[in-house]
């Protein structure tokens, strides 16, 4: 039996960024380089891809064409800040909350924590809606915040009361002080608009794994004030449900952001889907499935989590319902990563060819990337080989 022709393969790469290394288009760019040290005339297709933080806006407008637009509004603790959003083409808006209420923007002090507000994210939507929208995607990821909410809501026209009928403070710390919520004068708008929030998480508002005990501490909250914290936001749960019947506590998804996917469930009526599913659907990555042979993808870090909605075993899902073989490169893994196996990755090659610290790996990103994608290609090329080998 002769072996079968040799036919140039042809790759996909579809890679979430390398956070604080590299965006998702840098990293393919880099994979294509590493694939083409080993077939130079590869036939290489790119799809940056995200979850609904980081690079979302990009990876969306890169497949999908519309129009890059900013607005000045106000960051976290009111600066103001530019935010990046786009107009697709058939009139809906993507939005990355982080592009205006951000982890990035401010420093991760308690104060900050406490008094970080979601009024820049109002704001965006806002002019996304002044632009034609009637549709919007948010994504959640990445945010400063632990407010519910309130702020975006603030933005739109809805007034947070204490008991003496004056405004309460921005941010954490106002919740505790609520004691009734005014929606009659916000933007008619909202309530003509569709809104669907992305996220990789499926954390509930209040509890032991609720916005303020799981992602409070990365944003500057103290381990003694989580508790309070958590108490105050669970206070706002139920002030939100008296005043508009929706029940926010328990909601997966709604700790998203600091409770911002709460926020938009109870004054947008926002449904919460999976920020990698609908980003690779809005995308139409499964429309070049069947014209490659291999699919790379990637993120910065793999571990057990990955398996929850993380954009590599997004798109590996995506592959296996065309028997595509699917290689992840990633920044580092963790020990065990039999769940992200199990969810349809075949290979994970880590791009870090020996002992370096965290700063060494980022320097090298574009020594190591490469060396990644050639190993990811010369993989494949061995696995096929095996396969078209005749029997002895």
């Amino acid at each position: 039996m002769e072996p079968r022709p040799y036919r140039t393969p042809s790759v996909l790469l579809a890679s979430d960024s390398f956070k604080g290394s590299a965006s998702s288009r840098r990293i393919e760019d880099l994979l294509e380089e590493g694939v083409r040290r080993v077939v130079p005339d590869c036939s290489v297709t790119k799809y940056p891809i995200a979850d609904g933080g980081e690079g979302t806006v990009d990876a969306v407008i890169n497949a999908c064409g519309g129009e890059r637009r900013t607005a000045v509004v106000h960051g976290p603790l009111g600066d103001d800040v530019t935010a990046e959003y786009g107009l697709l083409p058939d009139g809906a808006a993507i939005i990355e909350m982080a592009q205006a209420s951000g982890i990035t923007l401010i420093e991760q002090t308690l104060d900050n924590a406490i008094d970080a507000s979601t009024y820049g994210v109002g704001q965006v939507i806002l002019d996304a809606i002044d632009a034609g929208a009637r549709r919007i995607y948010i994504g959640l990821g990445g945010s400063a915040t632990s407010d519910g909410g309130t702020g975006m809501a603030k933005a739109f026209g809805v007034r947070f009361l204490d008991a003496a009928g004056d405004p309460v403070p921005c941010g954490l710390r106002g919740l505790r002080a609520i004691a009734a919520i005014d929606t009659s004068g916000i933007d008619p708008r909202i309530g003509r608009t569709e809104f669907v929030a992305l996220t990789d998480v499926s954390n509930p508002l209040v509890g032991p794994s609720g916005a303020v005990h799981i992602y409070g501490p990365q944003k500057g909250l103290t381990a003694d004030r989580t508790a309070k914290a958590d108490a105050w936001m669970r206070h706002y749960a139920d002030v939100v449900e008296a005043t508009t019947g929706v029940n926010v506590a328990e909601l997966p998804g709604a700790g998203a952001a600091g409770g911002l996917g709460a926020g938009l469930v109870a004054f947008c009526g926002a449904r919460i889907r999976s920020g990698i599913e609908t980003v690779l659907d809005l995308i139409g990555l499964e429309d070049v499935m069947d014209s490659v042979d291999l699919v790379i993808t990637g993120e910065g870090r793999m571990d057990a989590q990955s398996a929850n909605g993380k954009a590599p075993v997004g798109v590996a899902q995506r592959a296996k319902r065309h028997g595509k073989p699917v290689v992840a490169v990633v920044g580092g893994r963790a020990d065990d990563l039999g769940a992200v196996y199990r969810m349809g990755v075949d290979l994970v090659v880590p791009a870090i060819p020996g002992p370096a610290s965290l700063d060494e790996c980022i320097a090298r990103t574009a020594v190591n990337v490469p060396i990644a994608g050639e190993t990811a290609m010369r993989a494949f090329l061995l696995g096929r080989d095996a396969l078209s080998s005749p029997a002895p």
